[in-house]
């Protein structure tokens, strides 16, 4: 009985649920243009080998700053290629990640050493590479945001403006807590986080979470160097100390990162910092402080208003008090619109005459952008591969997001109800394509106007265009399209204009069709030698049902058998008469011989009989 239980105990403790901090969080690294898997110095980190592309050239890289993971290779994406081109990862779990991407430079003389593109992830844009990102050592060298990713991907898309080739040198998508950098009211609700920067104040050298032994769950965060905020207005005080309070959820900060701060000096009480910022932006701005001055020893004895930009957010902050303890850390969180360039941060003493501060960081807030809606990407995606769309048109990632780099050729229109992107609009006119019209074009089933004129595509118009209902434009002019004008187009109340000039249809126009014309509609169906039946075109023969022409084609098959058949037996009876005159010929000289031999015989035989008669008939005489 007891070793049954035991054994009971020992299968609960097994299947039992694990906490969710037991398990490592989602790590990917991707070192951007290398074929195989690379580990990186000092700390050996895995990059895996490069295979979510969507187009790119790999080559050998220009790391532009210490900063950078050290990797040899990178992918760039010429604009001759496309101006939207997207890594899209899969498998990623659902969760909250930190997505850092490094950006690097082409190692050839002959290449603009500088690009300037922007960033987007999952649709949204992050990020706009400024002129001389590549001669600072700091958070210029990559993008950072924290985003929730929910449905199994991750799209990182990098868009051209005209001032060289996006070069990425490596990417990493690490997942963190789900309520890290929680800030209150409107959390998680389509917002992204983007790393404006991290200052470690009094520390002298920039450092990432592995080189302060973080948690993981922390996500790796770079923390750059603030070794002063300038003006002797302050000092630099460390302790070796343990840091309560700070390696917890769910940010899941490095204790190192309180052991180093800057505090204000008597000349100067009040503590300062500016920092440069994008105007009309919102931000969330995140103070750290911890009491390890051994000048101060329990509660009250430092106490200080923090403003930011001269507005007073926090009123008396006592940390010992706030903390609980001395060599504690405390975190405070604001949300701060800023409407000018800048932003100030100032710690103004009330008690005690001094300041002090042990890191900040200040993440811009961001309005995620509501994507396509997915049917409506796959249907565009068929649309490319039938047309065998030229890759300088790009079509990668999401076709209505960043708003700042559409598709080419692609009209969106932002639907409130089903708050999604929609499709309204085709304009592909002279560029070259080929292929043909696949049914998938009806799942756009908001489009208002399609252009394709001027192409060679060829086939028949998909009869499932009729489904279209919203369609008022449709220009499918100068192409080789072949076939008749589907039935289903005159079901498209909406259509005002129709072009298939220059085509090569046949048949009659749909009766439909030719009856909006009495209505102010414009349609073209010119230079199409096969088509009749409307005012401008051949009359059409007779109108036969259906039942007419399945008869029709019956007898004509019938028919069509009986010739073959006569045909048939002809040509084998024409055969025999040929085989036999051959033989006819073959045998002549022997035929010949045989008749001269029997005429012989014959005449042997006859003169023979002659000459018994004649004896015969003289015999008497003879006698006599």
């Amino acid at each position: 009985m007891l070793e049954s239980r035991l054994l009971l105990l020992l299968l609960a403790l097994f299947f039992a649920p694990r906490p969710s901090f037991s398990r490592a969080p989602y790590v990917l690294r991707i070192s951007c243009g290398a074929r195989d898997d690379v580990h990186s110095p000092p700390s050996n980190t895995l990059w895996y080998k490069d295979s979510y592309y969507t187009g790119g050239i790999p080559y050998s890289a220009t790391r532009p700053s210490f900063i950078s993971p050290s990797l040899d290779t990178l992918r760039y994406f010429p604009l001759s290629e496309g101006p939207e081109n997207c890594y899209n990862i899969n498998r990623v779990p659902h969760g909250h990640y930190l997505v850092r991407i490094y950006f690097g430079l082409v190692n050839e003389s002959n290449f603009d050493n500088e690009p300037l593109f922007d960033v987007s992830v999952e649709g949204t844009l992050i990020y706009s590479l400024p002129s001389g990102w590549s001669n600072h050592d700091n958070e210029q060298v990559f993008a950072e945001a924290l985003i929730v990713l929910k449905d199994g991907t991750a799209s990182i898309c990098f868009h051209s403006t005209g001032h060289g080739d996006p070069a990425i040198l490596a990417i990493e998508i690490l997942q963190i807590d789900n309520k890290a950098y929680y800030y209150g009211k409107g959390y998680g609700q389509g917002t992204i986080l983007r790393t404006d920067r991290r200052l470690s104040c009094g520390a002298r050298d920039p450092k990432f979470g592995a080189d302060y032994s973080a948690n993981h769950w922390g996500g790796d965060r770079f923390w750059d160097a603030l070794p002063t905020f300038g003006q002797s207005s302050d000092l630099v005080v460390s302790t070796k100390n343990g840091i309560k309070k700070a390696s917890v959820s769910p940010n899941f900060y490095p204790e190192a990162l309180y052991q180093t701060a800057l505090v204000s000096t008597d000349t100067q009480p009040d503590l300062a910092y500016t920092m440069e910022v994008e105007p009309t932006r919102n931000y969330s701005l995140w103070l750290h402080f911890a009491e390890i001055d051994p000048a101060v020893t329990g509660a009250g004895e430092r106490v200080f208003d923090v403003l930011i930009n001269g507005d007073v957010k926090f009123r008396d902050v006592d940390i010992v008090g706030m903390a609980g303890d001395v060599n504690t850390a405390l975190v405070l969180n604001t949300t701060v619109a800023v409407n000018g360039r800048s932003l100030t941060i100032t710690l103004h003493p009330t008690k005690g005459n001094h300041a002090i501060i042990s890191a900040i960081e200040l993440l811009e807030l961001i309005s995620a952008e509501s994507k396509t809606l997915p049917d409506e990407i796959k249907a565009l995606q068929k649309l490319k591969g039938a047309l065998g769309l030229p890759v300088r048109l790009g079509w990668n990632g999401d076709p209505c997001v960043p708003e700042q780099h559409p598709w080419s050729g692609v009209d969106c229109r932002y639907n409130r109800n089903i708050s999604k992107y929609v499709i309204d609009g085709l304009g592909l006119d002279n560029q070259g394509l080929k292929g043909f019209l696949p049914n998938d074009i009806s799942r756009l089933h908001h489009l208002q106007s399609i252009n394709l004129s001027g192409n060679s595509i060829s086939g028949v118009i998909p009869s499932s265009l009729g489904t279209v209902t919203s369609l008022e434009i449709l220009d499918l002019s100068f192409n080789s399209l072949n076939g008749s004008i589907p039935e289903s187009l005159g079901q498209l109340s909406s259509l005002r204009i129709l072009d298939l000039n220059g085509n090569s249809l046949s048949g009659r126009v749909p009766a439909a069709l030719g009856g909006r014309l009495l209505y102010g509609a414009s349609f073209n169906f010119t230079d199409n030698a096969g088509l009749c039946g409307i005012p401008g075109l051949p009359a059409c023969g007779p109108h036969l049902s259906t039942g007419a022409k399945i008869g029709i084609g019956l007898g004509s098959c019938v028919a069509l058998l009986l010739i073959v058949t006569c045909l048939t037996c002809w040509w084998k009876r024409r055969q025999n008469i040929l085989r036999t005159q051959k033989i006819a010929a073959r045998d002549a000289p022997y035929a010949k011989a045989r008749t001269h031999f029997n005429r012989d015989v014959q005449m042997a035989r006859h003169h023979g009989n002659e000459h018994a008669r004649t004896a015969a008939e003289n015999g008497p005489s003879l006698l006599a």
